[in-house]
């Protein structure tokens, strides 16, 4: 596994999902991590000192796996970048369905109505 500085990550992200798109897919995941042993840890810790925790991020394809590591200071640019590439590359995702809310709000209130009227006459 390649650990990855913010840009090459996401510049070799956008290449994953491109090489993607016609067949296979790419997994992400996140999680908590302060790149620390969990002795090392507990002595800071005990110490009283304040543990730094980054956000760890890998990403395959099954072939390659890339990973990268986000700190505080850099999560807002690296989730808005992220956010950039995800949207871009779900062009696969169908569309759901929605029912018309509208129309049917306004059937059911004409029903209503209706019913209303025929019973005063």
């Amino acid at each position: 596994m390649v650990q990855l500085q913010l840009d090459p990550f996401l510049n070799e992200l956008t290449s994953m999902f491109e090489r993607s798109t016609e067949k296979g897919s790419v997994w992400v995941t996140l999680k908590r991590s302060s790149l620390k042993s969990k002795v090392q840890r507990n002595k800071l810790a005990n110490a009283g000192e304040a543990i730094e925790y980054r956000c760890l991020i890998r990403a395959t394809d099954g072939k390659k796996t890339i990973s990268t590591s986000v700190g505080p200071k850099d999560h807002q640019r690296f989730q808005a970048s992220y956010a950039l590439i995800l949207k871009a590359h779900m062009t696969a995702l169908k569309k759901r369905e929605r029912k018309e809310k509208k129309k049917s709000a306004e059937i059911n209130k004409r029903e209503v109505t209706s019913k209303i009227t025929k019973k005063k006459s």
